[in-house]
């Protein structure tokens, strides 16, 4: 069985049409999606719509949560006040545009979706807002997959694609303290990996073309596919619906960008 799985699609509908027109081509026998669907592009409805038309099973992601529960709900701070007024103007363009029925259907989508020994969580499990990078700790990693009881845990919100796989091998964990008898417990674990399916609409491995992975159950072979699309299109979209012009730069070079936090200590870290 070949599995589809997207994330990050951020309103922007041309990008996420040449996507799934790739994977009507690659013969996917399922897709799943890993939220934000909306945020930053111009065109929310379009995309909210496709998704519940093909009936594609969806995780809420951050901004998805945000624009139901209210702007930052993550009780995140912005890096900068210039970012902060930028991400503020996006939340209430989209909060604006998006119709009823789209947003009811962002309010009952689930933090996490599973078939077999697949997982699919739009940030981490703990949390939509945790990024798992490719550099995170060995056993920080192993727990977050560990936590869902999976092999494979599929992530995006980072925008980055990559895979990264774990052998735990035989594991000793020792326990000892004032007052506790020293206890060691042994155990071994499967293979597991972190697959980031990195972004549809927004991009940030520096190029602006989407990303989007294929699962092979059979495989177990990850495919990280690359899709042009008239990302021109979008960008052009964007100025004209008067959304900041600085996200149409960021999706034209495929990067992300941030001034200089105006205080480090509260830079958002989930």
């Amino acid at each position: 069985m070949k599995i589809a799985v997207m994330s990050c699609i951020h309103s922007n509908y041309e990008a996420l049409d040449a996507v799934l027109l790739d994977i009507d081509q690659q013969k996917a026998d399922q897709i799943y999606c890993l939220g934000d669907l909306v945020g930053y592009g111009p065109y929310p409805n379009a995309v909210v719509a496709q998704i519940r038309s093909l009936d594609i099973p969806t995780c809420v992601g951050c901004w998805d949560e945000d624009i139901v529960e209210g702007l930052n709900s993550c009780e995140c701070s912005y890096p900068s006040l210039l970012a902060e007024k930028r991400g503020k103007f996006a939340h209430e363009w989209t909060h604006k545009e998006l119709h009823q029925e789209n947003q009811e259907f962002l309010a009952q989508l689930p933090h996490t979706l599973r078939q077999d020994n697949l997982v699919f969580v739009h940030g981490s499990p703990q949390s939509n807002h945790e990024y798992l990078l490719p550099e995170l700790d060995a056993f920080a990693a192993l727990e977050r997959v560990f936590s869902t009881d999976a092999d494979v845990l599929f992530c995006g919100h980072t925008h980055v694609p990559y895979v990264r796989t774990l052998d735990a091998g035989s594991l000793q964990v020792s326990v000892k303290g004032v007052g506790i008898e020293q206890k060691e417990i042994n155990f071994s674990a499967s293979v597991k990996r972190i697959v980031n399916v990195g972004s549809v609409g927004e991009p940030r491995h520096g190029r602006p073309n989407a990303t989007y992975a294929i699962y092979d159950t059979d495989t177990q072979e990850v495919n990280l596919r690359e899709v042009p699309y008239n990302y021109q299109k979008t960008c052009a979209a964007i100025i004209e619906q008067g959304l900041p012009p600085i996200f149409a730069w960021r999706l034209a070079q495929g990067l992300e960008y941030a001034e200089r936090a105006d205080d480090p200590t509260h830079v958002c870290t989930r």
